[in-house]
């Protein structure tokens, strides 16, 4: 039976693609969770919480509070250090967020009225 053109190619693609899952697998075993906040969860002057922590982008922040009176918003920089809402910006609200980190920097806030500047906010360098 006769091979033709490209046969040779196969075991190559295959190769590739089983490279590429593994590379998937691997990022995916080597993210870290992390509760925002610690055992008290998403609270008051939790801005100070990241200190001393290494964050990695593909990382998951869990934010766990009470739904009936906070939520978790992404931002950027300057609703970040403004304590305001942009327009498009994505709310979380269900209390047990989940929220994989980005490479730079990530800016999550509480913008229920005067949380946020009460320190409900964390800024997250992930590399």
């Amino acid at each position: 039976m006769s091979q033709g053109r490209g046969s040779a190619s196969l075991p190559i693609v295959v190769t590739v693609v089983s490279l590429l899952c593994l590379l998937v697998l691997l990022e995916r075993a080597d993210a870290a969770t992390y509760t925002v906040g610690g055992p008290g969860g998403w609270t008051f002057n939790t801005n100070a919480w990241p200190k001393g922590k290494r964050f990695r982008a593909g990382d998951i922040l869990i934010f766990n509070y009470d739904s009936t009176t906070h939520n978790v918003v992404a931002v950027d920089r300057s609703g970040y250090n403004s304590c305001k809402t942009p327009g498009g910006a994505k709310v979380f609200s269900s209390g047990k967020d989940q929220i994989k980190l980005a490479r730079g920097q990530n800016y999550f806030i509480c913008n229920y009225p005067g949380h946020c500047e009460s320190g409900m906010k964390v800024a997250i360098n992930a590399v």
